[in-house]
């Protein structure tokens, strides 16, 4: 049985973890605090600051890993490239992981070097250089740190004033040493999409059903799937996903991301991992959900095939301020309420707007999807984190 080094502890990872569990791999659990939610469940852990280079030889010279799986963007990832040539596997490679963690590097690579269709966009490396990137692109305008997630650090500029306060905002919510944003065009867009793609050992690439979602601050809140989406723009946001993991190469789930306009498909952005709105799959919308797809193909265990066995819904349960020991109530109307499902992450501390949980529902795949929405929301709502 194989051992996983797994590099960030969060809500995605936990599931890994137990989709590892189930079929007997051992993986050790890395974060930067103490009782991160995989932690809880992993064989064991390692507290280390994951941007300090010294730290990470240290933990794999320790463990000595068959894989190394990242799953936040904070990490020194260029070390992967000395790891791969000690023979270790990281995931989805070294190359994917690197490029991926930086939205400089992946942006490029998408529509510089593969041509794919996004929106027009600038850098900015200082408040200046912005507000000469925002001259060129036009308001409005979306700023985004080059390393983040959850959408943090990301915000829409409509107006001179917005500048300063979004390029603040920007370094608050970077990860890591890089100061760098992104400046991207407003897409006038109808909807937008998570398309998990599924590449594999035995090189035949595989796509889930398209999710929907909706977000807020740029992070998501709610997800269904399977989403409608024509099938000429589905057969378009496909394509691109293949050919943009086909060029970073390796094995794994990826999270591709795209905005559908009136003018076709726009690619957004890629994580080389499960995605936060892939939780839906927690419902069994599919045959697999995206944590034990992507373990099978981090394993080399073949996949034929992804079905949708029924529609699905999921919404964060969020916390509302700060707490250092937070509990939930509502938990009964969760259990009480019929197709619905829902999980703690069990995160040892609460933030304003942190996800700590999502409600889960479903029906079969003839069943009204808005109705499934309207329900995951709705019942969301109704627990409490404790302060």
């Amino acid at each position: 049985m194989a051992k996983i080094l797994l590099l960030g502890s969060g809500e995605l990872g936990k599931e890994f973890v137990i989709a590892a569990q189930r079929i007997g791999q051992t993986v050790i659990a890395v974060d930067n605090y103490t009782n991160a939610p995989a932690m809880h469940v992993a064989n064991g852990y390692e507290i280390i600051n994951m941007l300090d280079g010294n730290a990470l030889d240290t933990i794999v010279e320790k463990h000595q890993p068959d894989f190394i799986i990242p799953e936040i963007e904070a990490i020194r990832t260029e070390r992967f490239y000395d790891y791969e040539r000690q023979g270790y596997t990281v995931i989805p490679s070294a190359k994917a992981a690197n490029y991926t963690m930086n939205r400089k590097a992946i942006r490029d690579l998408a529509a510089g070097t593969l041509g794919l269709k996004t929106a027009n966009y600038r850098y900015a490396t200082s408040a200046k250089e912005l507000k000469e990137a925002v001259d060129q692109i036009g308001m409005p305008c979306v700023v985004k740190p080059l390393m983040s997630s959850s959408g943090k650090g990301q915000s829409t500029i409509h107006t001179e004033a917005d500048i300063e306060k979004a390029w603040r905002y920007a370094q608050e919510g970077s990860r890591g040493d890089v100061a760098e944003v992104i400046v991207e065009t407003f897409v006038n867009f109808n909807y937008e999409i998570t398309l998990l793609t599924v590449t594999q050992r035995n090189g035949l690439t595989l796509f889930c059903p398209p999710i929907g979602h909706r977000q807020e601050r740029g992070d998501y809140q709610e997800s269904w799937q399977p989403a409608a989406m024509d099938t000429i723009h589905l057969r378009e946001a496909q394509h691109m996903a293949q050919k943009v993991t086909e060029a970073l190469g390796g094995a794994g789930i990826w999270g591709v991301e795209f905005f559908v306009g009136d003018d076709g498909v726009y690619f957004s952005e890629l994580s080389p991992r499960p995605h936060d709105t892939g939780m839906v799959t927690l419902a069994n919308t599919q045959n697999f959900n995206e944590f034990e797809l992507h373990l099978r193909a981090v394993l080399g265990l073949p996949i034929p095939e992804i079905t949708l066995e029924r529609m699905g819904a999921s919404a964060v349960i969020a916390a509302s301020g700060h707490s250092e020991s937070p509990q939930y109530e509502g938990l009964e109307i969760l259990s009480e309420a019929k197709k619905t499902d829902f999980r703690i992450f069990g995160k040892p501390t609460a933030r304003p707007y942190r996800r700590m949980g999502v409600v889960l529902t479903y029906d079969a795949v003839s069943g009204d999807l808005s109705e499934v929405i309207q329900r995951a929301k709705a019942l969301a709502t109704q627990v409490k984190v404790k302060l």
